[in-house]
């Protein structure tokens, strides 16, 4: 009986059967029968929602590549997993917490994260489902989640091990800071975003005039500082001055009044300063900008920190104490107006960091952290994309991360957070601090030192890793490290990592980093970057924009096969892709031409045809020439 198919390809009577069929049979695990490897990870998707089209050409891209290095015969795995997203997933699981009218300090620590597994195991399966709607050829048993038992030891283990080299140090730096979730966030969790401000010229009076009245202060008697945020000058420990601006030459190693606080600060020289920027004058502010802690440092000035962890000003700041960070520069600027001290308030376009969750705006803050030594682990991992054992494509995309590995700061892995790998430093009541693996160990540690403490004597720090820590091992730790097995040896390296030019930084230079240090060999051979997903006018995907597309709306409107074509056909070579609705409905036709030629076939072939039984002489000139072209694009790729 000859097969009848219908007129129509329908992607949901087919696709979901596939999906359970490949699933039954375990069909993307490596066979072992080859003696070539070829491996690629995932990049693991936060745990907090659901995969966005970014997620499906990434996947997509990697799927053609499995698929193709799998049809050559090679030993093939693609290893899937999650992110446990540290800050992200606090936000949202305190964000259900409160639509029941609670928060995070109603529990204890353990109680709350309960609370995030069992919220994890909802969202992250919710995101299996969606890649297997994908139809990604993914290994499933070898799913992996940064957040895993085994690869949580491994994190530890990475930590005493940087520690102990003295690779990680805990120290008062200048980090990104949310008074709104309280904690240090990295770099990439800062999003930048023009902002229209004001320009501050506040009048500093020179030493010996300042118990005169502002207000009929001469020209000659002060001098004038722009800033953006005049409520910090609280913390102002000196002005600077170019050393090469003529202006000031005589300024320098005087001293100026600083209103508001009543104490008089130094005039300082420093080659930071822009000479065309306001007055070429500007207030040094170490404990509240990166640049300041720099010249703090070089000018060996002592930061003053005016603020608290919630945004507010501290008791630095006198009356202000207590007032939010942006009512009190309201008050700041109104009592200067009132005194005198405001040369003049100008209109400024300035670029202001948000915190990328939440958008809440971040202040730079010195603050006591856990830090990373990098820049000895940057070194071989800029030779290694030099001397081409890695390799960036496309290759504009070796100066980016250039640029960024060779002026490398000091890496801040601390946050301030409940849910994550918690920092495995513990204190005795006398402050003396131990890095250990377990309570136990730590008990063992202090009494080599001569300390002896009980249990409920010794306190764990509070803090958690960077989740980008425990991401940075990820090309490794999926396959088992520290413990040597079969996996390691034929999976690590990777063939190719595949992800976007957003995270070369933050994730894919950290990779390289660590595969060097921990395994002496590099985590992949070849990274391939592609480009953003943009809507059809260029713009970002943006749920406040409202033009946010599901990729399982459009796999449930056009059939999975032609989103990922659509993909994968208007994909340019490291540039952004422009996403048209409109395409799909061709792509969709394509599949529908594929299906019916098919059919056509199905529909011509004999009673009991059988491909297997057909002789090379019984082949017209057309199928050897298909079969021809067919090997021939297969060999080539």
């Amino acid at each position: 009986m000859k097969l009848q198919l219908p007129d129509r390809y329908d992607p949901e009577s087919v696709e979901p059967k596939w999906i359970e069929i490949w699933e039954k049979k375990q069909s993307f695990q490596p066979e072992g029968k080859s003696s070539a490897n070829f491996s690629i990870v995932i990049p693991p998707p936060n745990v907090t929602g659901n995969l966005h089209i970014g997620h499906a050409l990434n996947h997509t891209i990697q799927d053609i590549i499995i698929r193709i290095e799998r049809k050559k015969g090679k030993n093939v795995v693609w290893v899937p997993g999650m992110d446990h997203a540290g800050i992200a997933t606090q936000v949202v699981v305190e964000r259900e917490l409160a639509k029941e009218g609670k928060k995070r300090t109603d529990f204890t620590r353990e109680e709350f994260n309960k609370k995030v597994w069992e919220w994890k195991a909802h969202s992250g399966g919710m995101i299996t489902k969606q890649q297997k709607l994908l139809g990604e050829s993914v290994d499933w048993s070898r799913e992996r989640f940064t957040f895993d038992e085994g690869l949580s030891k491994a994190v530890i283990q990475v930590f005493r091990k940087l520690y102990e080299e003295g690779l990680i140090y805990r120290g008062e730096r200048i980090i990104n800071w949310c008074p709104v979730t309280k904690t240090a966030i990295s770099d990439i969790e800062v999003e930048y975003k023009e902002k229209q401000g004001k320009l501050y010229h506040i009048r500093y009076p020179k030493s010996e005039f300042k118990n005169k009245d502002p207000k009929t202060l001469k020209a000659e008697e002060y001098i004038v500082v722009a800033t953006t945020r005049p409520e910090t000058m609280f913390g102002d420990v000196a002005v600077c001055a170019n050393p090469d601006d003529s202006r000031y030459v005589n300024l320098i190693q005087t001293k100026v009044f600083l209103p508001l606080a009543n104490r008089d600060i130094p005039v300082l020289a420093d080659s930071f300063v822009d000479k065309e920027f306001g007055s070429g004058l500007v207030k040094i502010t170490p404990a509240h900008d990166p640049n300041d802690y720099e010249a703090g440092l070089r000018l060996k000035l002592t930061p003053l920190n005016i603020m608290n962890l919630d945004g507010t000003l501290n008791e630095h700041t006198g009356k202000y104490n207590g007032v939010d960070r942006f009512e009190a520069r309201k008050r700041v600027v109104e009592e200067l107006q009132n005194l005198g001290y405001i040369e003049k308030i100008e209109n400024h376009t300035h670029s202001v960091g948000h915190n990328q969750r939440g958008g809440a705006v971040i202040e730079p803050l010195l603050s006591t952290q856990w830090f990373v030594k990098i820049q000895s682990l940057a070194k071989p991992a800029i030779e290694v994309v030099r001397s081409g054992k890695v390799q960036f494509q496309p290759k504009m995309w070796e100066k980016t991360y250039f640029e960024w590995m060779e002026n490398i700061k000091d890496w801040c892995i601390s946050r301030q957070l409940w849910w994550g790998h918690r920092i495995p430093a513990y204190y005795s009541p006398s402050g003396d601090m131990v890095v250990a693996e377990s309570l136990q160990e730590a008990i063992e540690l202090f009494s080599k030192k001569g300390i002896k403490v009980s249990e409920s004597e010794i306190k764990q720090d509070e803090d958690v890793l960077d989740t980008w820590f425990s991401s940075g091992l990820w090309p490794f730790t999926v396959f088992g490290w520290p413990n040597p097995n079969d996996d390691l040896k034929r999976f690590y390296p990777t063939a190719v990592l595949v992800t976007g030019f957003d995270i070369i930084f933050f994730w894919v230079a950290r990779m390289i980093m660590s595969g060097l240090k921990f395994m002496g060999e590099v985590p992949f051979h070849k990274v391939l970057i592609h480009g953003l997903v943009r809507d059809k006018d260029g713009k970002k995907f943006s749920k406040s924009l409202g033009n946010v597309v599901d990729p399982l709306d459009m796999m449930s409107k056009y059939g999975t096969d032609s989103f990922r074509f659509f993909l994968a056909a208007v994909l340019p070579e490291g540039k952004d892709i422009l996403f048209d609705e409109s395409r799909l409905d061709g792509y969709r036709s394509f599949c529908n031409k594929i299906w019916n030629s098919s059919r056509f076939i199905f529909m011509n072939i004999p009673e009991g045809f059988s491909a297997e039984q057909t002789k090379q002489d019984q082949k017209e000139d057309m199928d050897l020439w298909n079969l021809s072209e067919f090997y021939s694009t297969s060999a080539r790729y």
